[in-house]
């Protein structure tokens, strides 16, 4: 019979590990300017240990004022000369901007473009068309309509509210009905379908007949599917009923502000702009690279926190705290000094990779979309000395200015087709007969690059270009 025996025994064995400080490196290098500035603020509402440095910093060399005098640069920044006025010579403003040699630090995010509600647009919108005495009372309806698009209020509790006749409200609402999403500011589901249905035949569609009396008339039987009810109503048949439950189904909404078409009237994207991660711009010639940080991003280990630490670490002070307290303090600056490190490498990785590519795509950035050349991360990294998927986390989701204000992904550093596609979108805007594919292909050979006539129609319908025959 065998014998079952158990026992220990050590066993060496080499394995990867991957600490979480090298986890925790690689997220905050991962994350782009927005999603660093949101991982900061929570990290300050979490860590008493870290804090924002109330420092001024200079704008020329980004060290800390003194008063009125940098102590890095050796300069005094109190007799700073105002702005000059630049409306004789724009470009002096320009060129101003794009050295960025101004005494105010530059900030890209001054450039873009915010999202403006469908509230404000049409407040912006109604001044032009009502009385300037409504127009407190076209505030007020715009603040009553709920999110669907109905208007909650009652008219004549409007006209009470601002002593006016309910004449004056009905033309304001008039108004919000010209200028919003149609259907939106309608005081039941009956209105909305009745202003949606008047719209659809001011701009020529063709309405089924009993549409207009079944809406206004017998909504509610519509709902409960009695189109015999109906029919015998309006003194049509059964079909005719179903046709007009069809077309209320297809072409109207019930709730107008929920439908796509409101929502590209008020934008078609959820996010109202991106910030750019890098700038490059051309001073005496030179392309530089900056790494874009706000303002509010000097962080630092608060001094009464540092303090305790080190106190916590002297055997002299060690029995001036209680072991619950030098627990916390240490706890709480190692993570506040683990945080500002991998802030600080993920700006130094970020500048050493974007000057690399920067150097690699000089040509592209100094003349246009059709000198981009062929570049993968793998060369980057090697380049630079980090792995590729160091490259990848630098650069995913991240956007760069370039020299001419443009703001693109960095992706497309990486992309050659762009140039390509800007040779076919060139191409069919300058062309007299509409050039198939095969043709594009033999115009691409002219010009050095071969291609195949699938890829051509893929770039093409990546441009939302139709085919020659639709063209």
């Amino acid at each position: 019979m065998a014998r079952m025996d158990s026992g220990m025994e050590m066993r060496g064995e080499m394995r990867q590990w991957i600490s979480p400080s090298l986890i925790e490196a690689n997220y905050i290098l991962s994350l782009s300017r927005q999603e660093l500035e949101a991982a900061i603020h929570q990290e300050l509402e979490s860590n008493p240990a870290l804090e924002v440095s109330e420092d001024t910093i200079c704008p020329l060399c980004g060290g800390i004022i003194d008063g009125t005098f940098c102590v890095t640069c050796m300069l005094s920044h109190a007799n700073d000369a105002p702005g000059e006025s630049y409306d004789d010579f724009p470009e002096q403003l320009y060129n101003q901007a794009t050295t960025r040699e101004d005494s105010d630090e530059f900030d890209p995010m001054t450039l873009v473009g915010g999202n403006v509600s469908l509230r404000d647009q049409i407040s912006l919108d109604i001044v032009t068309m009502i009385d300037e005495d409504l127009i407190e009372i076209a505030d007020y309806l715009l603040d009553s309509i709920d999110e669907r698009g109905f208007l909650d209020c009652e008219l004549n509790e409007v006209a009470e509210i601002f002593g006016v006749v309910v004449e004056d409200v009905e033309l304001v609402l008039c108004a919000i009905h010209t200028l919003a999403p149609i259907g939106v500011g309608a005081r039941d589901l009956r209105e909305c379908l009745l202003l949606q249905i008047r719209h659809l035949q001011r701009n020529g569609t063709v309405v089924p007949v009993c549409v207009d009396d079944i809406i206004d008339r017998y909504l509610t039987e519509l709902g409960a599917h009695k189109f015999g009810l109906i029919g015998r109503e309006l003194g049509v048949s059964t079909e005719v009923i179903e046709e007009a439950r069809d077309f209320i189904r297809s072409n109207l909404t019930p709730f107008p502000l929920q439908s796509q078409e409101a929502r590209q009237w008020r934008t078609p994207l959820q996010s109202p702009y991106v910030a750019p991660d890098i700038t490059v711009s051309i001073r005496d010639g030179e392309l530089i690279v900056e790494v874009v940080e706000t303002r509010q991003s000097q962080l630092r280990v608060n001094n009464i926190y540092d303090h305790m630490a080190r106190a916590a670490l002297a055997a002299r002070k060690a029995t001036d705290m209680d072991e619950d307290t030098r627990g916390h303090v240490r706890e709480h600056v190692a993570r506040a000094k683990l945080f500002l490190g991998n802030v600080r490498q993920r700006h130094e990785t970020l500048a050493r990779i974007s000057r690399c590519v920067v150097e690699l795509q000089e040509d592209f950035l100094r003349g246009g979309v059709r000198q981009l050349r062929p570049l993968t991360r793998a060369t980057v990294a090697q380049q630079v000395g980090v792995h590729e998927s160091t490259v990848s986390r630098a650069t995913a989701n991240k956007y760069v200015m370039l020299p001419n204000r443009k703001v693109i992904p960095y992706s497309d550093f990486f992309t050659p087709s762009l140039s390509v596609k800007d040779m076919i979108k060139e191409m069919i805007e300058e062309e007299k007969d509409s050039l198939t594919d095969k043709r594009i292909v033999e115009l691409l050979k002219r010009r050095g690059v071969r291609i195949a006539r699938r890829t051509v129609a893929k770039y093409r319908a990546e441009l939302n270009i139709l085919p020659s025959t639709l063209r």
